[in-house]
């Protein structure tokens, strides 16, 4: 049976941020794979974890998504502190990867080629509160022309690092603006189906 690991990482801010958004994808990603006949590995980040029992579920995952909401600019804090938590386990144990990829022996090895976790695909589905418009697009100050794939550079890398794939993010984009954001929730199934081939 195919398994995937769920890691939902909103951070709650009491009468801001309750997470509801990204409680309603995450649901809409737990029952397609279920639909899908795979066993689903979950993490709530907020509500605590276990870092070798982390670096356990991905081991045993075939596909990792990470939910998401973008907090000034990247995933909330939590995260980052459970990357380095787990991916160090992974690390120590020499299960995510065997060193950095280069050695001594042969210079033309590259960084970055180490991983062990080929075969296994990861996915980040975040909610934005900026416009889709201001990605890919040199008119937008803010992001001078770089597109998702260059924001999510931090996150993705740790995971290519460690040999897996990544597949194209899904996004929600000005959350607090938008008044259709249903059709996101709708259209987040066909898209898993496309992006996994399922």
């Amino acid at each position: 049976m195919n398994k995937v690991l769920l890691i939902d990482t909103h951070l709650t801010y009491p009468n801001w941020t309750e997470g509801k958004l990204n409680a309603a994808f995450y649901k809409i990603a737990k029952d397609f794979f279920l639909s899908k006949g795979f066993e689903i590995l979950e993490t709530k980040v907020e509500s605590g974890y276990n870092p070798q029992e982390e670096e356990k579920k991905h081991l045993e995952a075939d596909i990792v998504i990470l939910q998401t909401p973008i907090n000034w600019f990247g995933s909330p804090w939590i995260y980052k502190k459970y990357v380095d938590e787990v991916f160090n386990c992974g690390l120590a144990s020499k299960s995510f990867l065997s060193g950095d990829g280069r050695t001594r022996e042969d210079p033309s090895k590259q960084y970055g080629t180490g991983g062990l976790m080929q075969g296994k695909k990861f996915m980040i589905c975040a909610t934005w509160n900026a416009p889709a418009e201001a990605f890919n697009n040199p008119e937008y100050q803010l992001f001078g022309g770089k597109g998702l794939t260059d924001i999510f550079l931090p996150i993705t890398s740790n995971y290519r690092f460690c040999g897996y794939d990544i597949v194209d993010s899904y996004n929600c984009f000005d959350i607090f603006r938008r008044n259709d954001i249903e059709k996101d929730l709708e259209k987040y199934p066909a898209y898993l189906s496309w992006a996994f081939g399922l």
